[in-house]
């Protein structure tokens, strides 16, 4: 009678952590509509109409999405070519000085909880095949995947999008006529509350700690801003 192989049962998946699209998608967002609903709030506060609302809602969005993209593509260029510098340093001294670099490896895997014999038996394996070999000792001194480095342009694309997305929120009731702050408070309130709600879905916390933790800030932000405006706004005039 043929036995038949049962494949081992997935009990947990994980959710892709990497790829620099994360961050600057979620602090994207954010920094939009925090910072467009304050300038507008201090526009408004300041004596401002329909038209100079939008003239500075739209002006703040385009301004501030190409910051966010420049930013976060410098600083994400910056960050890979330095691990691409020390991952060519790390390749380098594997030519040069393969056994001192067999011996760090077998210390890393000891240091692991392994027996001495096992962490430089292990050690010895891998290092039979250079492509591996580089590539674990990336892993395991440098903490990163050689393979699967943050991509800039993801993270200026993401960044960008994001920061627009968010920024366009306070703005849509102004688009429709509106005059009154109220419905641009209660759309951005709303959005803050679900996007903060489902950015603590994704990392595991609490909906409610998230949604009201990014109200809260927010609010703080636009209360400020919308003071600042209306005090400017009796001075000037």
């Amino acid at each position: 009678m043929t036995s038949l192989v049962v494949p081992p049962e997935l009990h947990h998946s994980h959710r892709d952590v990497t790829g620099g699209w994360l961050r600057p998608a979620t602090f994207g967002v954010m920094d939009g509509l925090v910072s467009n609903f304050a300038l507008v709030a201090g526009i408004v506060g300041g004596g401002g109409t329909g038209p100079a609302v939008l003239l500075a809602g739209f002006a703040g969005l385009v301004a501030g999405a190409c910051s966010m993209a420049t930013g976060e593509y410098t600083s994400v260029s910056s960050q890979t070519e330095l691990m691409r510098a020390e991952i060519a340093i790390e390749r380098r001294e594997l030519e040069r000085n393969p056994e001192e670099e067999l011996r760090e490896l077998t210390l890393v895997y000891e240091a692991k909880g392994l027996r001495p014999e096992l962490a430089a038996e292990v050690a010895r394996e891998l290092h039979r095949r250079p492509e591996v070999a580089w590539r674990v000792h990336v892993r395991e001194e440098l903490g990163v995947d050689p393979d699967d480095l943050p991509s800039p342009w993801t993270a200026a694309a993401s960044s960008f999008l994001a920061f627009a997305l968010g920024a366009l929120i306070p703005l849509v009731p102004f688009l429709f006529g509106e005059t009154s702050l109220v419905p641009a408070l209660i759309a951005s309130a709303v959005a803050l509350a679900v996007t903060g709600g489902l950015v603590a879905r994704l990392t595991a916390r609490p909906m409610w700690l998230g949604g009201g933790r990014q109200l809260l800030l927010g609010g703080l932000s636009a209360a400020v801003t919308y003071a600042i405006g209306l005090l400017v706004g009796v001075g000037i005039s």
